[in-house]
């Protein structure tokens, strides 16, 4: 059932893998991604690992708290969207390549 199966090249591999996800996880915080929404009303900025780096609101929602925190809501979901997309892109290209049955 195993047969051909190298489990010294698969524990290699898992230890490759281990270090590419740590080196992605940096690398994600050098990445941002900027979601607006009320038409620019609202911008919020995170970066790669999810974490909000900036956030400007337009003085006129100052006034109007209801639709500022529709707006806060819908451009954190927004953002947290693209930092996960790219968290899936990143495994999807570590993943790439790797064949853990050792058949060259």
């Amino acid at each position: 059932m195993f047969e051909g199966l190298d489990l010294g090249n698969m524990a290699k591999m898992m230890e490759q893998m281990q270090e590419k996800a740590k080196e992605i996880q940096e690398q994600a915080k050098n990445v941002q991604f900027t979601a607006k929404a009320g038409g620019g009303l609202v911008e919020l900025t995170a970066n790669g690992a999810g974490e909000v780096i900036d956030l400007t609101i337009d003085d006129e929602l100052m006034e109007d708290k209801e639709y500022l925190q529709i707006l806060l809501i819908s451009a954190m979901n927004d953002v947290n969207k693209m930092a996960e997309e790219n968290k899936k892109s990143q495994a999807m290209g570590m993943m790439g390549g790797m064949n853990p049955f050792g058949n060259s």
